[in-house]
């Protein structure tokens, strides 16, 4: 599935042919393992969809358990609003990057 990043003309012009919306989408952000980075980037996500909208929520550890990668499966219900979700993880210095 194509990642849509803000500013990434290659990604979003990919998103337009690929992505039909509403659809399932896969969001994957690592940041470093933290008592707290679960609940924020969950928290960052969930500001922009409706609560029936997020489907899944997993979770896994890097093998030093430094990181932690967290996958959250979505209905996303148009372009901008997977703009605005990325922009605001983004935004956010906890995390570490996001596809």
């Amino acid at each position: 599935m194509a990642s849509i990043r803000p500013g990434n003309s290659e990604g979003a012009g990919v998103a337009r042919q690929l992505l039909t919306f509403p659809c399932r989408y896969d969001l994957k952000v690592i940041g470093r393992q933290s008592s707290r980075f679960e609940a924020m980037v969950q928290g960052i996500v969930t500001r922009h969809i409706e609560a029936h909208d997020l489907l899944a929520v997993t979770r896994r550890q890097s093998g030093h358990e430094n990181y932690l990668a967290i996958t959250l499966i979505i209905n996303a219900r148009s372009r901008e609003q997977l703009d605005d979700i990325y922009r605001a993880l983004s935004a956010c210095d906890e995390v570490l990057f996001s596809i």
